[in-house]
């Protein structure tokens, strides 16, 4: 990994991906979704502050376990003064982000579960298939491919 002397207090856009392992256009995607900022130098050439690796961090490690970008966009503007964050942050951030993750565990457990299930069956029937046409409440009322309202 390239080090970077303390001296240097802003990054290049090639230096950031370079420590962050993130590729540059996805640092430039980041930075269009308010994840993180940079300035511009008369040249019109990114500059990021140090501070922008802990982002960039944070951000990778909470798409990892499948954080929404909005979802941490939101996160990090919490921070007071959109600051860099710490494990604190983190610790109360991951406490909250974990029943999500809970409930999106449950879902795929669910879905797996139905998969075995269509595999042994084999037929995709739209009437009754759990992947095809799940929790069709309105099956059982109607048939075809269309929602009527009520009373029409």
């Amino acid at each position: 990994m390239p080090q970077i002397p303390e001296k240097i207090h802003e990054l290049t856009v090639g230096q950031l991906s370079a420590r962050s392992g993130a590729a540059v256009s996805a640092l430039h995607f980041y930075e269009a979704k308010g994840l993180i900022s940079s300035r511009r130098t008369a040249g019109n050439q990114r500059r990021y502050s140090r501070d922008t690796l802990r982002r960039v961090a944070f951000v990778r490690a909470a798409q990892r376990v499948g954080i929404p970008l909005a979802t941490i966009r939101d996160a990090l503007a919490e921070l007071p003064e959109e600051r860099t964050p710490t494990r604190a942050d983190w610790a109360r951030l991951s406490e909250k982000w974990r029943t999500e993750l809970d409930e999106r565990i449950k879902q795929l457990n669910r879905l797996r579960d139905h998969l075995t299930d269509c595999i042994g069956c084999g037929c995709l029937s739209l009437d009754s298939c759990v992947l095809s046409n799940p929790d069709d409440r309105f099956g059982e009322r109607r048939v075809g491919s269309r929602l009527f309202v009520e009373g029409r």
